[in-house]
């Protein structure tokens, strides 16, 4: 009987998370909590709500922040279920306030539990706890990559070495590949990699039958294709296995409505709290300052490389080149007020308008003017791939120093490989972030801020 696989920690991280929540209910609300239907309330809708969003699972290779929107969205969902008893029941919170400090506490205390977890199950694995052996059929320029992965010992793999008929002085190559099926089960070996590429048809199912015979798991490594990428994922369709190269973490439903809900609520805030008594102000100044129009409206491109008009508060005098050129430092075209407001981005304040209107985003990559857009993406490799999302105010590249005139090729490079990587690990975690640099930013003082 094999125990490497640890079968226990899930029913394990089940009752602890039970006793988390029974234990803090137990200690700060005793005048709801003693009663026979609130204790079954409490731990049912727990465990309905982490199976409906499938919070445990025992992928080897999730790490803290792997799946962390798991723990917001059952955080979230849980908050829900929590206050609905009160509904149900037809009682009268006690306090409103004391049981969202309550709720507060009870989502800390489980957070917690989350960063020991890892912890602890990351030295265990260090000392050889919680492992697998594998091995390797055949050899490629993936398997290069693939032992990143098996030689970090938080993962808790113990690669064994390959087997190949290509001979090699490596000290991980273990002999042809005739030789392998003996090895494997001689040292009890959990789990078989084999190379596509190395093999035909008929070799493959043999390979697959002598793992299912044994009972040994087996993993196929696809054929060394440069088009790989960590954001692709593997569909089903019947039994015919397709590769998704893009995957977007906001194509899922869940993405776009958490998103598009916490932008509704982030920007009518802005709009009813900032907005209200900040434009009439600026009206002022703006329009005393120099002639012309009070708003500033640009086509960009934003969402699917859709246009849309995007708002500013005026910061230049009126002039023929502001749908071609960027602003440069020491622009002569920027006004005396234009300074101030582009120094501390508060030129920027409408397009939360954009945001409430669905055009665009708190955070996501930073729109172009039409015209740059037709350039670069002639230009600059994958440049489109960063309209897969909604267009934001503030975004990645922009907090690392990529914001403004793109004065040599590498900027927008930079800033196109940082928006890429925005789109294919987009979480709210990372908007948060996102959205704290940019405060600090503007507080701190941004070179390119002109």
């Amino acid at each position: 009987m094999k125990y490497r696989n640890s079968d226990f920690i899930i029913p394990v991280s089940i009752i602890l998370h039970l006793c988390i929540i029974n234990g803090v209910l137990f200690i700060l609300t005793p005048e709801t909590y003693f009663n026979a239907f609130n204790i079954a309330y409490y731990s049912i809708s727990w465990l309905l709500v982490t199976f409906f969003l499938n919070y445990y699972t025992t992928e080897r290779k999730e790490l803290f922040f792997t799946r962390f929107h798991k723990i917001i969205q059952v955080l979230f969902v849980y908050f829900l279920s929590y206050f609905a008893l009160f509904a149900i029941k037809d009682e009268r919170i006690p306090s409103v306030h004391y049981q969202y400090l309550v709720y507060g506490i009870l989502s800390l205390a489980l957070f917690w539990y989350r960063v020991v977890f890892f912890w602890v199950r990351g030295k265990f694995r260090v000392v050889g706890g919680n492992n697998v052996k594998v091995v390797v059929l055949g050899r490629d320029r993936n398997l290069k990559k693939i032992r990143k992965v098996f030689d970090n010992p938080t993962f808790g793999y113990h690669y064994m070495g390959y087997f190949s008929d290509r001979p090699s002085k490596s000290p991980t190559y273990l002999g042809e590949v005739v030789n392998s099926f003996g090895y494997i089960l001689d040292y009890d070996v959990d789990i078989i990699y084999c190379v596509a590429s190395n093999f035909n048809e008929s070799e493959l199912k043999n390979f697959v039958d002598f793992a299912d015979n044994n009972l040994i798991r087996f993993k196929v490594i696809l054929d060394d294709m440069d088009v790989f990428n960590r954001a692709m994922s593997i569909e089903t369709y019947n039994t015919t296995p397709v590769l998704n190269l893009r995957n977007v973490p906001l194509d899922t439903e869940y993405g776009r409505i958490i998103k598009r809900a916490f932008d509704i609520a982030f920007s009518g805030m802005v709009i009813l709290c900032i907005l209200s008594w900040l434009t009439p102000i600026l009206y002022i100044l703006i329009k005393l300052d120099s002639p012309g129009d009070f708003y500033f409206k640009q086509l960009r491109h934003g969402y699917k490389r859709k246009t849309f008009w995007c708002y500013k508060y005026r910061s230049m005098t009126v002039n023929m080149e502001s749908d071609s050129q960027m602003a440069k430092k020491g622009d002569m075209r920027v006004t005396r007020i234009g300074k101030f407001i582009r120094k501390t981005s508060i030129d920027e304040l409408p397009q939360f308008i954009n945001v409430f209107k669905g055009d665009m985003s708190i955070v996501g990559p930073r729109p172009h003017m039409v015209v740059h857009t037709s350039d670069f993406e002639k230009s600059v490799d994958k440049y489109l791939v960063r309209h897969f999302v909604k267009p934001g105010i503030t975004g990645l590249a922009q907090i690392k120093g990529y914001r403004g005139e793109i004065v040599k090729p590498s900027d927008i490079m930079n800033r196109t490989r940082l928006d890429i990587f925005y789109v294919e690990r987009w979480s709210m975690g990372l908007d948060l972030q996102i959205i704290f640099y940019t405060v600090y930013n503007i507080f701190k003082g941004e070179e390119k801020a002109y």
